[in-house]
């Protein structure tokens, strides 16, 4: 499998049950850098941003295998072209599904979802008034979906500007969805997650990890890094979204005691944080890992780090398929919605699986299994979970 300049990876093992038993060997490093290794000056926002868009700028790899009759320059710049011309077919094939498809399928499905949700707000909100076990639990439950389906599915699919096709609406959603609904600094959680994430997908050293329960602290520190007018926006987003959810429960819902109105909020706000953190795990975890200067061609980068989870239900609503079940598609082509990379799902699988790259699958249970097995190798060098926290 060729990689940028001409570097070919060694495997090292198969993937067996969704987890990798080897790791690729790039031609001249030798095994994998350990985590932690400090970020490289590429990450500066500049860079970070030209590499997300596709483009690797960095030295030539390695040993400098050389084709027969050519020079290693030449091999390099022949199997770069060949791979770009493979992102290139695929995204011709993609992009015919884009244009034939409706507004509705590539934006109003996912708006409805959103839609829904804010619609079952009063319910919530209601159910809570109960003194009865079964209607309380239900409000809890109904507000920790409403809740996630807001802050991380809508905020995923804002940072991507995938709700709408305007830039200038684009930016609105964003800042209802980022600050007012989730807390968080819009510019800073666009910038971890579609320049750094996207941009370095298994890059060591530059893996984020996101927890939803200390976002907003999070989100405090760093306003220091925002202009001060992005910086009071966000506060005021931020207070007024925080605000209102414990305005509803005391004089919505009738919590007598601000204690318990914001033990509520904690409780519906962090419902779904533990499959949130460990989908966001579960997905790259135990996939190969690269050096900043030296990772593969965008097409190769995603096969090989991303993994898809299978669909579910509830995860599927809250989360969205691009975060479960369409993960690979989405790193491939993150600016298109949920539906969108469920639609073109089946093009990209067939794509990949036909020119020998890996499209890889697994389960919840076998991640895990893999999680808890290789937990001190996997995690516990891993960067602080304050170096990058917000939308994954």
């Amino acid at each position: 499998m060729p990689l940028e300049d001409g570097d070919p990876v060694r495997w090292r093992g198969q993937q067996v049950n969704g987890e990798v038993s080897g790791t690729p060997r790039l031609g001249g490093m030798g095994d994998p850098q350990p985590r932690g290794t400090p970020a490289p000056d590429g990450s500066k926002p500049g860079a970070t941003e030209a590499m997300a868009e596709g483009w690797e700028p960095g030295p030539a790899l390695g040993d400098k295998d050389v084709s027969p009759g050519g020079s290693p320059q030449q091999a390099g710049q022949e199997l770069g072209r060949r791979e770009e011309a493979l992102m290139a077919e695929l995204s011709e094939l993609v992009q015919k599904v884009v244009k034939s498809s409706s507004w509705w399928e590539r934006h109003g499905v996912d708006i409805s979802i959103l839609a829904c949700s804010f619609l079952l707000l009063p319910a919530g909100f209601l159910c809570l008034q109960s003194a009865q076990a079964v209607p309380f639990l239900a409000g809890v439950l109904t507000l920790g979906v409403v809740h996630h389906t807001l802050t991380v599915k809508g905020s995923h699919l804002a940072s991507h500007n995938a709700l709408t096709e305007s830039k200038s609406w684009g930016k609105v959603w964003a800042i209802f969805f980022i600050e007012l609904c989730s807390a968080f600094t819009a510019e800073q959680a666009t910038y971890n997650h579609v320049k750094i994430h996207h941009g370095y997908t298994n890059v060591i050293g530059l893996g984020p990890l996101a927890v939803p329960i200390i976002t907003p602290l999070v989100a405090l520190d760093l306003l220091r890094n925002v202009e001060w007018k992005a910086a009071l926006r966000t506060l005021c987003c931020m207070f007024l979204g925080l605000y209102c959810h414990y305005w509803l429960l005391l004089h919505v819902s009738g919590f007598q005691s601000p204690r318990s109105a914001l033990l509520c909020m904690l409780l519906t706000r962090s419902l779904l944080a533990h499959p949130y953190i460990h989908v966001n795990i579960f997905q790259h975890i135990g996939l190969p890992m690269f050096a900043a200067d030296r990772k593969p061609k965008r097409i190769h980068l995603m096969s090989l780090g991303v993994l898809n989870l299978p669909r579910n239900a509830l995860l599927d609503w809250s989360f969205g398929h691009s975060l479960i079940s369409c993960h690979v598609e989405h790193h491939l082509f993150p600016s298109l919605s949920d539906n969108m990379c469920l639609k073109i799902k089946p093009i990209v699988s067939q794509y990949l699986k036909q020119k020998k790259l890996p499209y890889n699958e697994d389960t919840y249970a076998s991640r895990l299994r893999l999680f808890l097995r290789r937990y001190e190798e996997l995690m516990v060098h891993a960067p602080p979970i304050t170096e990058l926290v917000g939308i994954q």
